[in-house]
């Protein structure tokens, strides 16, 4: 069964807009979603974009925010601060990659973790690993989702996860863990790989290598997903991490690029905002 997060995005935003039209109302305003694109790179501009349209689809307002590649880390940290100290934004995002004279943890760590919809900020990365309230990277969140959706039993299995990083691999490896899996985490130098890929009802793969992931190495029936997006360099084309031609006829179920994780992503993007915004307006 191929995963469509495209499906899944369009019920979980419909839910969001249901919400924001009632809270409207019971508040007198929605929620303000603030992204920060520096320089014009083109696929970040595109993502930008991206999340503007679901914005104004679930009846956020939203601001864009267009900064110089040359400004300094110092500036943009001051830029972040003004939007922090703003009682009209609810939720500010930094979209990744930056300049490289930019230091990324740094710019993280000065968004306010009450306003951090990405949920890349120390104080919410502790708040997964602790298992207290804070708002969970998007990425995996709708991995999980995804999986609930296909119906595939996550408790008592064992899970593959490839990648490391704060943004996904580690998340959704903890998230997987607080619902019983057993999790494997592995990276691309990882020695002899399909050996440990071959055990995994569930592989995950976030690392951005095209097409690493082949046919056999895949165990039959797992699920499969695949969190990564690059050219394929014979074609030119979109793919993944995974070689979807030759997984596909073994997995249960399998994620395509692009539309599987990627709406999910936006989608929990705007559920996080959401949140941002009800947990102030409650206070």
């Amino acid at each position: 069964m191929i995963i469509s997060g495209k499906e899944l995005a369009k019920e979980v935003k419909e839910n969001i807009a249901r919400k924001v039209a009632s809270y409207k109302i019971e508040y007198g305003r929605e929620p303000n979603l603030c992204v920060i694109l520096v320089g014009d790179d083109p696929a970040s501009a595109g993502y930008v974009r991206s999340k503007g349209k679901a914005a104004e689809a679930v009846g956020f307002s939203h601001t864009e925010i267009n900064l110089p590649a040359d400004i300094t880390e110092h500036q943009l940290i001051d830029r972040i601060k003004e939007l922090n100290d703003d009682d009209s934004v609810d939720g500010i995002l930094v979209q990744l990659p930056l300049p490289k004279h930019i230091r990324k943890h740094r710019i993280i760590e000065a968004i306010d973790p009450n306003k951090d919809v990405d949920g890349f900020h120390a104080k919410n990365v502790d708040a997964l690993w602790h298992r207290i309230p804070g708002i969970r990277a998007c990425t995996p969140k709708g991995i999980i989702k995804l999986l609930d959706k296909a119906g595939v039993e996550i408790a008592g299995k064992h899970a593959v996860v490839i990648g490391r990083s704060n943004i996904v691999g580690f998340p959704v490896a903890k998230l997987l863990l607080d619902r019983n899996a057993t999790v494997t985490i592995a990276h691309s130098h990882t020695e002899d790989l399909g050996q440990i890929t071959r055990q995994a009802d569930i592989l995950v793969v976030a690392i951005g290598q095209p097409k690493l992931i082949k046919g056999d190495m895949v165990k039959e029936g797992a699920a499969v997903i695949d969190v990564g997006i690059s050219r394929d360099p014979e074609t030119g084309k979109i793919c993944g991490d995974v070689d979807f031609d030759e997984v596909e006829p073994k997995a249960g179920v399998i994620t395509p690029v692009p539309g599987g994780v990627g709406p999910m992503t936006i989608a929990c993007l705007m559920e996080n905002t959401l949140d941002c915004y009800t947990r102030k307006m409650q206070w």
